[in-house]
């Protein structure tokens, strides 16, 4: 945790909703799940908590070039499928290719820390 930044009871709840779901869910979404247990909580507070505990590597924000990021809850390194026709995101169960990082650092003057990869294409229910 940076310095100086406490685990809020805004900072919990926002943390438990988006710990309790694999669906990646929005700031509007995570405002709506929170103000059920915090009813007189902001959407101005939903954002800059969420600012706050991606700062924390508490979360990952998933930005997609759309008009609303999405949030997730697993901070480590790990790898998404982005639905081109519903627009679902889904979390990949694969190994992480930490050899990625390795051969940036071989062939470029830069030192690597994490690497984001995203596929892209129809999820199965809109195959169909």
């Amino acid at each position: 945790m940076p310095k100086n930044t406490r685990m809020t009871k805004q900072r919990k709840a926002i943390l438990e909703v988006l710990k309790n779901t694999d669906s990646h869910p929005t700031a509007d979404e995570i405002y709506e799940e929170v103000k059920k247990e915090i009813p007189n909580i902001s959407l101005g507070t939903i954002y800059r908590n969420l600012n706050v505990l991606e700062e924390m590597d508490e979360i990952m924000v998933l930005d997609y070039g759309s008009t609303h990021s999405r949030f997730d809850g697993c901070s480590k390194n790990h790898y998404h499928f982005h639905c081109s026709e519903c627009e679902e995101i889904y979390d990949l169960d694969m190994k992480v290719q930490d050899e990625l990082n390795s051969s940036v650092e071989d062939n470029f003057p830069f030192e690597v820390n994490k690497h984001r990869l995203e596929f892209y294409g129809l999820c199965p229910d809109c195959q169909k």
